[in-house]
């Protein structure tokens, strides 16, 4: 087949399947070109799971009648000025309109604030049709019909329709955080309608907006985020290491305000947790990057979802150690949702009760008592009966509660009016050790609980990683030099973090142009895999430009270490004992989880225990 030019059609076509994947693509590009133009309201409307129709109305600065057809052809936009560099907007190639254009049935309606009437254009199927007169208020309304319908091969790739209306409402969402001040509307007979009210761009306005989104736990276990190094600033909030997600989709990223999935940003976010959460759970976080836009590529992905930093080192530091330090700062911290939960096990309606009948305990006793009558009726001899009706409340009775098994403590003994100040603590004073392993404290308004084996194992942990870290780590010298072959720029790329390798007890130098001689490793790895070692290395270095394999490989085994060091399940804690792991816990950054991610302790508002017994 000779070389031909292909139809402005079938480059629009094909365009189209670089840009638009699937319908919550078409929402994407229209939602951002309404923002682009200064929209305070942005109204989208889908049916068939936006197979069918998708219509996004704005408010904003509309488009002039003579620009109406330019609006529709390849690469031509108002975005971009000279410079590719300084892009300052959603949108820049040009290409989504006739792109989607290509594939369905596209009009755009549309007016000025200067203009009396609105105009209106179609293309369908790649067809443009001619500019007539409309009726619109200010703003613009493009409605997108019958899609792929001009390139059905394409509609067998789609999901069904719950799954594509699913994804339009994660795209709206996910542009809606960055931008709180606009008011978001999704409906349709596809879907429940999801109305997002404008807020303000303060943080606090931020932040309620994320709570629209997100849900209200989420503010409630949040950490506020603010950090700059060398000219890039992070904002956002992170969830406290126990409110977590068993995947990584309430990770939001955003980078000058255009929403990225890049998996730098992600990788960043998962070594920043890595110490406090389990391998199976995701932190969730809302972030977003303000950087000169000379030093951030956008023009990397046809649909903008990933970016190029000039500097990909410096991001990722600072979104490392902006979170850590954040951690750290924020305290000993519980997440909410663990006092629901513990709530919910109280409430009466979650435990199986020992008579049979329905869940409502009220009926059954009412068909006891109708069934014996009430002259049959003994308290002492009901099923439902509160305490032993033998007696009253002596002393003699209530001695019976002193005399349990020995896996209890009671710390009340000995104890002054210094621990009334413990009270306004964190993590308050401690009143009882219950079957051997759990600590039960008292704050002001509070009950917390510690699962004293976890808590310790945190502490241990976190003082083995701060001596192992504040100084060199001890290394042991091999008999036999290992030599590693590798490419010849995974060799380079090791030799320049030879110095950093060696602060961690791994001593290595070139060996001719494409091997690294290892001639020392780190003493707490003992025997290992040194070749692996060296390849994992050289791995994370090309794709971060770090060396954190091999701190995290020396972290774990502090781990271990620190769980096999820790004070066991079983062991009974003096009082003293037991407010100086309180104390030490207080004064530990991430001590709210163990080495393994779950949870040291929870705690019940007084509030809730009141709630649960009918007081409030």
């Amino acid at each position: 087949m000779p070389i031909r030019q292909l139809s402005e059609t079938m480059i629009n076509q094909i365009a189209a399947g670089e840009v638009i994947e699937r319908p919550a693509s078409v929402v994407k590009e229209l939602v951002e070109n309404a923002l682009d133009a200064g929209a305070t309201r942005v109204e989208i409307v889908t049916a068939g799971g936006g197979l069918n129709l998708i219509r996004v109305s704005d408010d904003g600065s509309g488009i002039p009648e003579k620009e109406l057809a330019l609006a529709i052809a390849r690469h031509c936009t108002s975005k971009l000025a000279d410079d590719i560099h300084d892009i300052r907007s959603l949108g820049f190639r040009g290409e989504a309109l006739p792109s989607i254009g290509s594939v369905a049935r596209l009009s755009i309606r549309s007016r000025t604030a200067s203009s009396e009437n609105a105009a209106e254009i179609g293309i369908d199927g790649g067809r443009v049709s001619a500019v007539r007169p409309a009726a619109a208020n200010r703003g613009t309304t493009v409605e997108v019909r019958d899609l792929f319908f001009a390139t059905p091969a394409r509609l067998k790739f789609m999901k069904g329709e719950r799954a594509e209306s699913s994804a339009i409402g994660d795209v709206v969402k996910r542009i809606a955080i960055a931008f709180p001040a606009v008011r978001f509307t999704l409906a349709g007979p596809d879907r429940s309608t999801l109305e997002l009210p404008a807020t303000d761009d303060s943080p606090e306005g931020r932040l309620r907006r994320v709570a629209q989104v997100m849900g209200a736990d989420f503010p409630d276990n949040a950490i506020a985020i603010d950090a700059t190094r060398d000219g890039v600033h992070l904002a956002g909030h992170v969830s406290v290491p126990s409110f977590t997600r068993a995947n990584a989709l309430q990770q939001y990223a955003y980078v000058n305000g255009r929403p990225v999935r890049d998996k730098l940003i992600a990788g960043a976010i998962r070594g920043a947790f890595a110490d406090v959460l389990p391998r199976d759970r995701h932190a969730v976080t809302v972030l977003f990057l303000t950087v000169d836009p000379a030093i951030v590529d956008v023009n990397v992905h046809p649909a903008k979802a990933d970016v190029r930093f000039r500097d990909p080192g410096l991001v990722r530091g600072l979104i490392v150690g902006a979170i850590r330090e954040a951690l750290a700062h924020a305290g000993i911290r519980a997440a909410t949702t663990g006092a629901a939960g513990m709530m919910a096990a109280f409430r009466p309606g979650a435990a199986s009760y020992a008579h049979g009948g329905p869940a409502n305990g009220h009926r059954s006793y009412e068909a006891a008592y109708r069934a014996s009558g009430f002259a049959g009726f003994d308290p002492a001899r009901s099923p439902q009966r509160p305490l032993d009706m033998g007696g009253g409340f002596g002393e003699d009775e209530q001695a019976a509660f002193g005399a349990g098994p020995p896996h209890s403590a009671d710390a009340r003994a000995g104890q002054d009016q210094a621990a009334e100040t413990l009270l306004g603590t964190a993590l308050g004073a401690a009143r009882a050790q219950v079957h051997e392993n759990y600590i039960v404290a008292q704050t002001r308004d509070s009950l917390v609980i510690v699962d004293q084996h976890a808590a310790h194992e945190r502490l241990v942990y976190e003082a083995l990683k701060n001596a192992l870290h504040s100084r060199a780590v001890p290394s042991q010298m091999l008999l036999l030099p290992e030599i590693v072959d590798l490419s010849e720029e995974d060799a380079e790329r090791l030799a320049m973090h030879s110095e950093t390798l060696a602060r961690f007890g791994l001593g290595i130098e070139r060996f001719g142009p494409g091997a690294v001689a290892v001639r020392e490793t780190p003493s707490m790895l003992g025997e290992t895999n040194v070749q692996q070692l060296v390849r994992d290395l050289a791995d994370e270095i090309a794709d971060n430009d770090t060396v954190d394999t091999l701190k995290e490989r020396l972290d774990k085994i502090a781990a271990t270490m620190a769980c096999h060091g820790s004070v066991r399940s079983g062991r009974l804690l003096k009082p003293e004992e037991m407010n100086a792991l309180l104390r030490q816990m207080e004064a530990t950054p991430g001590s709210g989880t163990c080495n393994h991610g779950r949870p040291t302790y929870v705690e019940l508002k007084l509030a809730d225990i009141e709630r649960l017994f009918g007081r409030r």
